[in-house]
């Protein structure tokens, strides 16, 4: 039985370093202008998955405190019908009505939702 034995490629390394530098920029200061948008965007998600990124509705995930990269690439996913089970249709239609700075913007609201390092992610805040 042979293994499949992968082989390191600089040039696929490379890209995925330049692609995760223009996604995801390196800094650890909170975007104050950012979340606001990701706040005022993520209106209509917060009708399944709550008002401070917590849904009350057990077929919807918690959205507060999650990674960007993987809300970016789950919205992606919805755009691209990558994800089609469960709910995927609802989620399908909600993502292809978004910008990819839509996505970049709500993306990030929701992983600063109870950050510690923030006071922006505090619930009474995003209730007003």
């Amino acid at each position: 039985m042979s293994l499949n034995k992968r082989r390191f490629n600089p040039m696929t390394a490379l890209s995925t370093l330049v692609m995760t530098l223009v996604m995801f920029p390196v800094s650890a200061e909170v975007n104050k202008e950012q979340f606001e948008l990701g706040k005022q965007k993520a209106k209509v998600c917060m009708t399944c998955h709550g008002v401070d990124g917590i849904s009350t509705q057990d077929p919807y995930p918690n959205l507060r405190g999650q990674k960007v990269g993987y809300l970016i690439s789950s919205l992606k996913d919805y755009q691209t019908r990558e994800r089609t089970s469960g709910l995927a249709i609802l989620m399908q239609q909600q993502a292809d009505t978004l910008s990819d700075q839509d996505i970049r913007d709500i993306s990030y609201f929701y992983s600063m939702l109870g950050n510690d390092s923030s006071s922006l992610g505090d619930s009474n805040e995003v209730s007003e």
